[in-house]
């Protein structure tokens, strides 16, 4: 016994030295290229000179994250939490978030040993010329128990792939965020700009009623013709058909509201049936540069971290080119009833190295390194389209913007006289001075101008939304997403 027992400590001590070396060499080995995160240099200011003098630089953090504040609008800041809490897709990208979690768990537990246990009962019996012979119970228990060393640094490359997924993910769901945030507020300037524009139509239908009645008493006094009279019909209902369309887009805005809202059709109209007014542009938005506005878009900091994680797949293909070394043991105990089980007569200890390595594969591990190494080109070159059309699309949001409320300026200086003109073409033709033909100039101009207008108004505040989006707003990477801003009154009135 005694030498049995200095036998097994001789080799523990054997196989703890095997062990120990395998643990220094382990870490020594990193294969496939080191990650650096690529050095893209913004432009230093905007492109886009109508952006100088009408906004102010240095975008402040806190009102880009939750800009639908900065609208003074309390509806729209209810209804954009509301979606936010119950939105379908963005519990979807919830859920992605959890699932590369669970993947970087999974890549994680490549680090560590595992073991198997294993136990079984059989129960034999012999029979010789229709008579029982001999009968024989077998009880086995046995554990196994493996560690494979990650010499050369697959295990760790396929944990930094497992993270960098992990933190893309977290970037979709900003993605996904932002895009809600802004989407409902879009739809939301719908529902207010149609609102307005029925309104106005109501206004119209009462001017051009009173019109025809004018006609109708000037054809009775016999001072202008049947044709004043259909003229006047004619634009007084060519006006009331657009009541129509305009209900039907109005309906679909609303409905569109509660299937954001992650709710069925109607769920948004008691919300906003009531007209209530445009939200409120702020005097000066905060711009900031470009640099500023590439580290707040989730989009582009998801694709640097897809670049991160393919990067890193990298070295996974590449360790498959080196020797595989693990640490195996196993320990099994066959007995012929349950109690011999625990005795130590009946067990069987085995533990010892094991060394693979895939000599031969008819080039199959470096095709996987050449594809890994195609993905990461595709990777990177997304990543720098992802920058430009970032840029691109703020630019464009910029030009908009400003353009748009230049253009709103000309509509209400354009309005002004379309009124003065409307209002005297009336009087000279009450007064006989002018034909009706004039009269339904005057009147046509005046409505088109009129619901250009509220068109425009909409617009503007369309334009800053997306402008908001475009520079990155509504989400702060690394924070949990801010979901309830407090409400400020809405000063449209």
């Amino acid at each position: 016994m005694k030498g049995r027992s200095k036998m097994g400590i001789r080799s523990m001590i054997k196989y703890g030295a095997v062990f120990v070396a395998m643990l220094l060499f382990a870490g020594c080995v990193t294969v496939g290229p080191d990650y650096v995160k690529p050095d893209i240099k913004a432009p230093e200011t905007w492109n886009s000179r109508t952006s100088q003098g009408e906004t102010q630089p240095g975008a402040s953090q806190d009102t880009l994250t939750s800009w639908w504040g900065n609208l003074n609008d309390p509806v729209l800041v209810d209804l954009i939490n509301i979606a936010l809490k119950n939105n379908k897709d963005l519990k979807k990208a919830q859920a992605r978030i959890r699932e590369a979690r669970a993947a970087r768990g999974v890549a994680e537990s490549q680090y560590y040993p595992s073991a198997n246990g294993s136990g079984g009962y059989s129960l034999s019996r012999t029979e010789k010329n229709g008579e029982t012979g001999t009968t024989r119970e077998l009880f086995t228990a046995g554990l196994d128990a493996g560690w494979e060393i990650d010499l050369f640094g697959g295990v760790r490359r396929a944990n930094e792939a497992a993270q960098a997924t992990f933190e893309a993910s977290q970037e979709d769901y900003g993605m996904v965020y932002v895009s809600l945030a802004a989407e409902m507020a879009l739809n939301y300037i719908d529902v207010r700009t149609l609102q307005d524009r029925l309104a106005i139509v109501e206004d119209d239908l009462r001017l051009l009623t009173e019109t025809y009645d004018l006609t109708i008493y000037r054809q009775k006094a016999g001072l202008v013709t049947q044709l004043d009279v259909d003229r006047a019909k004619t634009n007084m209902e060519a006006t009331r058909a657009s009541v129509p369309t305009l209900k039907t887009r109005l309906a679909a805005a609303m409905n569109r509201l509660s299937a954001l809202m992650g709710e069925y059709p109607g769920f948004a109209d008691p919300k906003v049936s009531a007209p209530a007014g445009l939200p409120t542009v702020p005097v000066a938005i905060a711009l900031g540069v470009p640099a500023e506005t590439l580290r707040r878009r989730p989009d582009v900091r998801n694709a640097e971290r897809q670049l991160a994680a393919q990067t890193a797949r990298i070295g996974v293909a590449t360790a498959d080119l080196y020797p595989k070394l693990s640490l195996n043991g196993s320990i099994s105990i066959d007995a012929s009833s349950f109690a011999g089980l625990f005795t130590g007569n009946n067990r069987l200890f085995d533990i010892g190295p094991r060394f693979t390595w895939n000599i031969f594969n008819a080039g199959a591990v470096r095709s996987n390194i050449e594809i890994q190494n195609a993905r990461q080109e595709q990777a990177y070159l997304q990543y720098e389209s992802t920058i430009i059309l970032a840029l691109e699309e703020a630019e464009n949001a910029m030009t908009a913007f400003v353009n748009e409320q230049k253009r709103m300026q000309s509509l209400n200086e354009a309005l002004r006289s379309a009124t003065e003109s409307t209002d005297l073409a009336l009087s000279q033709y009450k007064s006989g001075l002018i034909d009706f033909q004039a009269v339904l100039d005057a009147q046509r101009t005046f409505l088109s101008v009129k619901d250009n207008l509220a068109t425009s108004r909409g617009a503007v505040v369309g334009d800053l939304v997306r402008l908001y989006k475009a520079l990155g707003g509504g989400w702060t990477s690394g924070a949990a997403p801010v979901t309830q801003i407090e409400s400020k009154r809405n000063t449209n009135g």
